[in-house]
């Protein structure tokens, strides 16, 4: 896009004040005041409105400053969704500071290389995860304050050179009143680092700026349409690409938040429900498969859901129907990931579009929001056509996309993943004239046997739709005939019987013969990573070291 030279622009008569979210926090602690978080405590709930939540915000962000906290020093979070965590969440970035949501989940070698890495100089840590975090704070190398939210500080055995602080003493020494700045929209609010899938995790920092008009469209219709009419469940963690902006966007909009805290069961999620009525639910599919087996051995109804975002990996078509079928409940898909805040699609269905084929579009993973612009490459660099049959990799850009990893040095970190602009997204997919991406595979999950390609997704999503299968993994393994081959490890619900040649039998009707998979492995559970994703390097990893009892059947010959 050409863009003229100055003298000859027309420059607007619009003020120019920066995006911030110290803005938004003001608007919701006035205009919005009156909404509620609340945390789930096993029982009940604890609640504050967004007034008291922006007076604490006000005395956390005093106490801060006290302990020599300055904009642009970054503090950690190591904590449940819960009230004080969302304290943090708004007082930390709109004092000009920057939050750092540390995934609570990452090995500890890992944890320590993301926090060392993005130099964090004070953690609020919850009680709860003492025992995890205090054999990490000796390798902790830039922390000098660790601040203990619901818990005991005393527990908490500090190396020299770092204090440790109660939350509540803390916060009762200091006022409410803080002024908080409004600083350059370009400025970064808050990191997150990717789960380090492979090698490091890396570090995606986001701007006041992309923060607020990721928000923006997180309440848009075309988005997850959030209001001030909603409750909703974060479930996704607050570590997990910001909640897919889920606080921010409330904080604008007004809605509701209910907090699991570390209560992230079946049961208790639905106790949750069955108590707060929430009207709209974000969590993985992993989270929503326990909840269907949940409601299936104790039915309970949950028709006060208007919407149920599921996104992280794909959500297998079948567990999309049967909420819908079962519980009245439509489960809505989305992509995106830690690099792009992570709104990048969500699957609405057009409006004008026959009935029978609206699945089709559910099941995709959406419609690219207006301000994400997407491309598809083939392996020799030719940008593919929207035609919804050809594939290539998933190029994208637009205002709340990262454009490179943070680098505290300036020594660019995989800047093979930034393209011209553009993030290389390793996703394969296809995308139709009018906007919607349908994703075939991870570009290193992809199968290629015999010269052709066969989705693990595709396999995937069929193999899950089994009545008696509750999970199902498939990853490509060596094959001296076809180079390369599906094995599908399986997780069959208690008491189930199906086998391999069953569950083979199954796919017939919907997979080419030379694509039905003659390796299967029968598990008790699909390893995960730190997000709830199926974790197929460690499946990978027990098949070459001999680990996997492989029932294997007759496979396709060679013409």
């Amino acid at each position: 896009m050409a863009i003229c030279d100055h003298d000859e622009r027309m420059l607007s008569t619009m003020q120019d004040e920066p995006l911030s979210l110290a803005t938004i926090l003001r608007h919701a602690m006035t205009s919005k005041a009156d909404a509620e978080v609340a945390t789930w405590t096993g029982s009940e709930v604890r609640r504050m409105t967004f007034g008291e939540m922006g007076r604490q915000a006000g005395r956390l962000a005093n106490a801060l400053r006290e302990l020599g906290v300055e904009q642009t020093d970054r503090v950690g979070t190591f904590m449940w969704n819960n009230n004080e965590h969302f304290v943090a969440y708004n007082a930390i970035p709109a004092m000009g500071s920057v939050l750092h949501a540390l995934n609570i989940r990452l090995f500890p070698e890992q944890l320590t290389f993301v926090a060392n890495h993005a130099e964090d100089k004070v953690v609020i840590v919850d009680g709860s995860l003492l025992p995890l975090f205090g054999p990490l704070l000796p390798g902790l190398k830039s922390v000098q304050h660790v601040i203990v939210a619901n818990g005991d500080a005393s527990a908490l055995e500090a190396p020299a050179g770092v204090s440790v602080h109660s939350y509540d003493d803390l916060l009762a020494a200091q006022s409410e009143d803080f002024d908080f700045p409004v600083v350059d929209e370009r400025m970064a609010a808050a990191m997150c680092y990717t789960s380090g899938t492979t090698g490091d995790p890396k570090g995606v920092a986001y701007s006041h700026r992309s923060s607020v008009l990721h928000s923006m469209q997180v309440c848009t219709s075309d988005g997850m349409g959030l209001s001030e009419r909603d409750n909703t469940l974060v479930i996704v963690p607050m570590f997990h690409a910001n909640a897919w902006g889920l606080p921010y966007a409330a904080l604008m909009c007004g809605a509701s938040l209910l907090m699991p805290d570390r209560f992230l069961q079946p049961e208790p999620i639905l106790a949750m429900m069955q108590a707060e009525q929430p009207t709209f639910a974000a969590a993985v599919p992993t989270i929503w498969t326990g909840v269907l087996g949940q409601l299936a051995a104790h039915p309970q109804d949950i028709t006060h859901l208007r919407s149920v975002i599921v996104g992280g990996s794909a959500v297998p078509p079948a567990m999309m129907k049967a909420f819908d079928d079962k519980h009245g409940v439509p489960i809505l898909h989305a992509w995106g990931m830690t690099e792009t805040s992570p709104l990048g699609s969500v699957a609405h269905p057009p409006s004008r579009v026959p009935q029978d084929e609206v699945w089709d579009y559910r099941i995709s993973q959406g419609q690219f929001a207006a301000s994400v612009q997407a491309r598809l490459l083939d392996d020799d660099g030719n940008v593919m056509p929207h035609d919804g049959e050809s594939l290539g990799e998933l190029e994208v850009k637009g205002p709340w996309i990262a454009s490179s990893y943070y680098s505290a040095d300036g020594v660019a970190v995989e800047p093979e993943k930034f393209h011209h602009g553009w993030l290389r997204t390793g996703d394969v997919g296809k995308i139709t004239a009018n906007g919607y991406l349908t994703l075939v595979d991870r570009s290193k999950d992809v199968i290629k046997s015999g010269g052709e390609w066969i989705s693990s997704v595709d396999l995937e999503n069929a193999v899950m739709s089994h009545s008696d299968v509750v999970e199902a993994a498939v990853i490509g393994v060596p094959d001296d005939a076809w180079d390369e081959r599906p094995l599908v490890a399986v997780v069959l619900h208690e008491g189930a019987s199906a086998d391999a040649e069953a569950l083979r039998a199954s796919l017939a009707t919907t997979f080419a013969k030379w694509q039905l998979p003659e390796r299967w492995v029968f598990i008790s559970e699909v390893p995960k990573t730190s997000v709830g994703k199926f974790d197929k390097k460690v499946i990978r990893a027990q098949y070459a070291d001999g680990q996997l009892d492989v029932v294997t059947l007759a496979g396709p010959t060679r013409p």
